[in-house]
């Protein structure tokens, strides 16, 4: 005879509360993992002298929109 185990609506709203919970939580660590690679490009690039740059033919206006890209290339 097998035992069977009902599961009660608490269960279930706790259940979706931790899944709801860990999208939330992925959708942050994601968001930082972003955020980070944003900054760390910009940075990297605006360090660059206007002569290093030009020999990559990076605009110096046009590293916002680098690093906006290269976090979203993710």
């Amino acid at each position: 005879m097998a035992n069977t185990r009902s599961i009660t609506s608490l269960e279930v709203v706790l259940h979706a509360g931790r899944t709801v919970f860990q999208q939330k939580r992925d959708a942050v660590r994601a968001a930082i993992t972003k955020r980070k690679v944003y900054l760390n490009t910009y940075r990297e690039l605006s360090n660059l002298t206007d002569r290093d740059l030009n020999d990559l033919g990076i605009p110096r206006g046009s590293i916002k929109g680098l690093a906006k890209e290269a976090a979203n290339d993710l």
